[in-house]
């Protein structure tokens, strides 16, 4: 096992160290989650990103805590993200929402929050997270996300978030937010890869103090909806061939790929063995000819899109 090189971090708004590596755990299945935040946390991760929507946020919390009874951590060694889902964006129920994951991580603080999409939907008895009436229609709520954000700015202000952000936000978006805001959004969690460079969103967030995370850094080749005709971005013939000539995996350039562009990146696995490599990414960098490489693959490809929900502030199809 080689050895991994300090790790770098972003600073944010509240003075917090966010580690530009963490482990993704979305589609991370029941009986898998918990061993592979264990075998993260032991070859170096320090840095979580769940959500309540990912409905596995009990067995992270189960990792977290194997791994503080054993003294392997200290909870401030741990940077742990949670993002509020859209049937909690009223502002009488965000403080809810954002309980209900604390509860089930097992914590006592959360270092970063995340408006999890700009869109609003019902709250339903059962807390459905895709709420649907008898008819199969979409049950959308009118609350727009700044009241949201200001009732998301209580939390920092009671002690129970450190920082608080938005994902799957365009930039006019975040510019409401913005505008509005009297605890300045940390971070802007979006899909970024060779095939979604981004670099309008980053050049917006970056000018605004926003730190970026890059999800689905790898195309999330197993994400629920993909069909086998896709397209399979670690197959892509550039990306495979730089891996060849760096004598590095396709899935450790695509995530360098996020890290020499000064992005947080969170690659998913449940595999120790990937988990492993996929952290020595911070071993070696890509030259700034082999970034623009890749970024020459652009085509705007969105794996994670969700064209078929038609809510009127959906951030990438607006009605």
């Amino acid at each position: 096992m080689s050895a991994v090189v300090s790790q770098p971090s972003l600073t944010l708004p509240s003075g917090a160290k966010m580690p530009m590596i963490g482990l993704g755990t979305w589609k991370s299945k029941p009986g898998e989650v918990t061993a592979a935040v264990t075998a993260a946390i032991d070859c170096g991760y320090r840095h979580l990103d769940c959500a309540r929507a990912y409905e596995n946020e009990d067995e992270v919390g189960a990792g977290i805590k194997a791994k503080l009874d054993d003294g392997t951590i200290k909870r401030e060694d741990l940077f742990v993200t949670s993002k509020l889902w859209c049937t909690h964006h009223h502002p009488d129920d965000v403080e809810r929402g954002f309980r209900q994951s604390l509860d089930k991580l097992g914590l006592e603080y959360m270092d970063l929050f995340l408006m999890h999409w700009p869109m609003a939907y019902k709250l339903q008895r059962g807390d459905v997270l895709f709420p649907q009436d008898k008819d199969g229609n979409w049950q959308f709520d009118d609350t727009h996300y700044t009241d949201t954000w200001k009732a998301m700015e209580k939390l920092v202000e009671k002690g129970l978030c450190k920082d608080i952000g938005v994902s799957n936000f365009n930039n006019k978006q975040l510019q409401d937010v913005l505008d509005i805001c009297k605890v300045k959004p940390a971070n802007n969690q979006v899909e970024i890869h060779p095939w979604l460079v981004q670099d309008e969103l980053i050049e917006f967030c970056t000018k605004n103090g926003v730190t970026v995370s890059a999800y689905s850094p790898l195309g999330s080749p197993d994400r629920p909806w993909i069909k086998d005709d896709d397209p399979r971005l670690m197959e892509d013939p550039t990306v495979v061939e730089l891996a060849k000539k760096k004598g590095k995996s396709p899935a450790q350039i695509l995530i360098r790929f996020c890290l020499d562009r000064n992005l947080i990146v969170l690659p998913k696995s449940v595999t120790p063995s990937r988990i492993q490599a996929n952290f020595e990414s911070l071993n070696f960098k890509l030259t700034s000819q082999e970034v623009d490489l890749l970024k020459g693959l652009n085509r705007n490809y969105r794996g994670c899109a969700l064209e078929w929900i038609k809510h009127p502030l959906h951030p990438f199809f607006p009605l």
